[in-house]
């Protein structure tokens, strides 16, 4: 689990790069840059027993230390490092990042401030990214375990193919593959193919590894299924270059479907989502589903009196709500102001639930407007034969319940 604020140390003499250092590390609420113009500052606070830093930004040519040796203190104390500095020195670079410095970035361009953030934002996320590292050879796992660990993923070992298949099977938070190509039992090619049939799979990230000279192998392994492949040795700033960047493209084709699934007002699961994927659960839960529809009674009169812009605060509002009542159901808006709630439990179940719902919406007021809103329910819990079925009876009830006088919950 990601910590609630991170310290970032900062170590910098010039006070206009500390001054966007501590804007742009202060845009996420993630993190609390602390400050410091030189090495015994910066000394001091590492060594206050009161303070745990996450990560270090520091420029190698201090006041009081001209030579490089903040970073010899910082690694000293294991947190993690990023050199930022004015002068390019391939040499120096190559030492440092030998030494274990994450990243060395020169002071070039307002490119290399976001650079750095983004280095260290995306330490903060590897926290809480499995890597399952498949590779017979103890020595070269070992390598790839300490290079993986030195930008904070959690790392899963495996000594060949069949058993990266069971730690796979058994843990589905791994998120990312790192295989050898030859290994016994079930080589990394077999292992990449057998993968890539199981749709369970499909977001695992698989990077290739191999020693051997086939220039072909590398497009063996793609075609495959591979997400990238790299040929060994190679060096460990293009290794976590790779890691990275095959990260980031499947967390962006990540978003992107759940965008597709997440409707954009309320930021609850849209009508799209409840009959694909809601379908499958609430059809694994028959018998023992029920399903509501919930209609904010006269929204029209809302926009009327107040405009849209006042509607879709309440919309939003009320979307917070729907969620907060039914974290652990499938809570949607189906339209309008029309929201729904798919459960995998009984109506003896789900009616209190809803009842509480509306109890705690008739109390309170939404915007700025302080308005005061009430919902019609109608729920099916009786006998239904799909999703399908289960919307038209509640639909009929919720009409039911809108005849009635609204502000009420019908069922059958």
């Amino acid at each position: 689990m990601i910590n609630d604020e991170l310290k970032v140390l900062v170590v910098e003499d010039s006070p206009v790069v500390l001054k966007v250092l501590n804007h742009l590390l202060s845009q996420n609420p993630k993190f609390v840059p602390v400050l410091c113009a030189c090495y015994e500052e910066a000394k001091a606070k590492i060594e206050n027993a009161s303070m745990t830093f996450f990560a270090a930004i520091v420029d190698l040519h201090l006041p009081d230390a001209e030579n490089g040796e903040i970073v010899d203190l910082v690694l000293s104390h294991q947190i993690p490092c990023v050199v930022l500095t004015g002068n390019f020195d391939d040499y120096q670079r190559l030492n440092l990042l030998n030494k274990g410095v994450l990243d060395y970035i020169t002071k070039d361009s307002r490119y290399s401030f976001n650079h750095v953030i983004k280095v260290i934002d995306r330490l903060r996320k590897n926290q809480d990214v499995k890597v399952l590292v498949a590779e017979d050879s103890s020595t070269s796992r070992l390598f790839i375990k300490i290079l993986l660990e030195q930008y904070r993923f959690k790392v899963v070992e495996a000594e060949d193919g069949r058993e990266a298949l069971a730690k796979l099977e058994e843990d589905h938070s791994i998120r990312m593959l790192i295989t050898d190509y030859n290994m016994p039992h079930i080589n990394g090619y077999d292992l990449v193919r057998m993968l890539r049939h199981n749709t369970r799979f499909q977001d695992l990230v698989i990077i290739g590894l191999s020693s051997e000279g086939d220039s072909s192998l590398s497009a063996k392994f793609i075609k495959a299924g591979a997400n990238d492949f790299l040929k060994k040795p190679f060096y460990h700033e293009e290794f976590n270059c790779r890691v990275v960047h095959n990260l980031e493209s499947q967390e962006m084709l990540e978003t992107i479907r759940e965008l597709a699934n997440i409707d954009s007002l309320t930021r609850l699961k849209n009508r799209r989502y409840l009959f694909d994927d809601g379908e499958k659960m609430f059809r694994k839960a028959m018998p023992n589903a029920s399903f509501a529809m919930l209609d904010l009674d006269h929204f029209k009169k809302v926009n009327d009196t107040y405009g849209h812009v006042v509607g879709d605060a309440l919309l939003q509002a009320i979307g917070q709500e729907v969620l907060a009542h039914f974290p652990n159901l499938l809570a949607c808006r189906f339209g309008g102001e029309e929201f729904c709630v798919a459960a995998d439990e009984s109506v003896e179940s789900l009616m209190p639930k809803l009842e509480a719902f509306m109890d705690s919406i008739r109390v309170k007021e939404f915007t700025e407007a302080k308005i005061h809103v009430t919902f019609s329910i109608g729920v099916c819990g009786g006998e239904f034969s799909s999703l399908d079925d289960a919307i038209r009876i509640a639909d009929d009830n919720l009409y039911r319940a809108k005849r009635l006088g609204r502000d009420r919950i019908v069922t059958d």
